[in-house]
Parts: C-alpha cells; sequence; structure tokens
C-alpha cells in the first residue's frame, strides 16, 4: 500500500493545499493530511478546530485521511508506514526550503521520498500566513479559503 503523508499547520488550510492533495489523489493509495503542533507556534484557530475544518473538506475523498502529530514528521511517517511525504512549491524560496528538509527526511526518515508538486499559478501567492494576517486585519478572504471556512472565521473576526 502506497501511503503518503502531507503535513502542515493549515492554520487555516487554503485553497492551494486542497488542489495539491487532490492532485496527489490518483498516485497513493491513502493520504494522510496531519496538522504538525508546534509547541513553539501559537496557531490563530485550535487543533480541533483545524481537524474539523481538513475532515469537511475531504469528506468525499475516501482515501485520504486527517490527523495530527507531534515531534518530528518522519517519526509520524514511521508510525503511519507512510513511505511518501507530499509537498506543493509555491516559487523558488519554498524549493530551497523544502529540498533541505526533504534531504533531511530521507535520511533520518529511513528513506522516506518526498514529491512535489509546483502550485497552480492562480494558487502560488496564497500562504496560511497570508490569509492569517488578512484575518487580523478584516480583510476578504472568500476566495483562498473553502467558504464554509471563511463564513465561519467571518462570524468571530
Amino acid at each position: 500500500m502506497k501511503i503518503a503523508v502531507f503535513p502542515g499547520s493549515f492554520d487555516p488550510i487554503t485553497n492551494g493545499h486542497i488542489d495539491l492533495v487532490r492532485r496527489f489523489v490518483p498516485l497513493f493509495d491513502k493520504i494522510i493530511v496531519a496538522v504538525g503542533e508546534n509547541s513553539s507556534k501559537k496557531g490563530l484557530f485550535t487543533l480541533k478546530q483545524r481537524l474539523e475544518w481538513l475532515s469537511k473538506v475531504f469528506e468525499d475523498e475516501p482515501t485520504i485521511e486527517v490527523g495530527s502529530f507531534t515531534g518530528l514528521t518522519v517519526n509520524f511517517c514511521r508510525k503511519e508506514n507512510a513511505k511518501y511525504l507530499i509537498r506543493g512549491l509555491r516559487n523558488s524560496s519554498d524549493f530551497d526550503y523544502e529540498k533541505t528538509i526533504s534531504q533531511l527526511n530521507n535520511i533520518i526518515g529511513d528513506n522516506v521520498e518526498t514529491l512535489f508538486f509546483i502550485s497552480k499559478p492562480e494558487y502560488s501567492h496564497i500562504s496560511s500566513t497570508i490569509v492569517r494576517e488578512i484575518i487580523k486585519g478584516k480583510g476578504d478572504i472568500s476566495t483562498f479559503v473553502p467558504e464554509f471556512i471563511a463564513e465561519a472565521i467571518n462570524e468571530v473576526y
């Protein structure tokens, strides 16, 4: 069984993330979209909220599971028997960073392979960081996240 992990903060999940995962679906028997908890970073949204959103986004995809982890991503991969990490690249800065991380993960993660997809042009400017800044500034995020998430966020902010 070919299992991949798509790790991230997903704070919040964006349309770019969703597009990437759906494009990877035909390549794997199972994809685990996993929220990595970083104790040194405080998210704008709770882990529970992010997991609920992820579950709803991918509820129509039987080969996609949602989970969370702390610690190293490769340790989570080992626990889930995943031999692949999937990542998106928006620009050359992403490539430089992700290349280094993928090489380290391959060394310490028992040959975990990282596969990259280039973001589609319409999503290459979107990041969770930028979306959070727009939220904090009380801007319109409706083109960056699924409609139900934008509505939920607008109720709070």
